[in-house]
C-alpha cells in the first residue's frame, strides 16, 4: 500500500455517473472530472516551525470532497488513486 508523507492524502476516488437524472447516457469525455472519493492512507501530519507535527482532520475511511483538478494521480498494483495535500480536501461527507 502506498502510505503518503508529511500532509499528504491518498484517495481512492468516486467515479462520476454515466447517466443523468432523465436517463441520457454521457460520452466518457462528456462527465465531469470527479471530485469525491475515500480516503485510503493519510500522512503523520503538518511539520511546523517549532518541529511539532500537527496531526490531519482526515481519518482512513472518510468520503471526502476536494478541488476539481488538486493532486497526482498514481496507479498502483492496478488501481488508481489521488494523492494531494490536506488542503485541497474541502469538506468531509457525512
Amino acid at each position: 500500500m502506498l502510505k503518503p508523507l508529511g500532509d499528504r492524502v491518498i484517495i481512492e476516488v468516486t467515479e462520476a455517473a454515466e447517466q443523468t437524472v432523465g436517463g441520457i447516457v454521457l460520452a466518457s469525455n462528456a462527465k465531469d472530472k470527479p471530485v469525491t472519493g475515500k480516503v485510503v492512507a493519510v500522512g503523520t501530519g503538518y511539520v511546523l516551525n517549532d518541529g511539532k507535527i500537527r496531526e490531519l482532520s482526515i481519518e482512513v475511511g472518510d468520503e471526502v470532497l476536494f478541488d476539481k483538478y488538486a493532486g497526482q494521480e498514481v496507479s498502483f498494483e492496478g488501481t488508481d488513486y489521488l494523492a494531494l495535500h490536506e488542503k485541497d480536501v474541502v469538506a468531509v461527507v457525512e
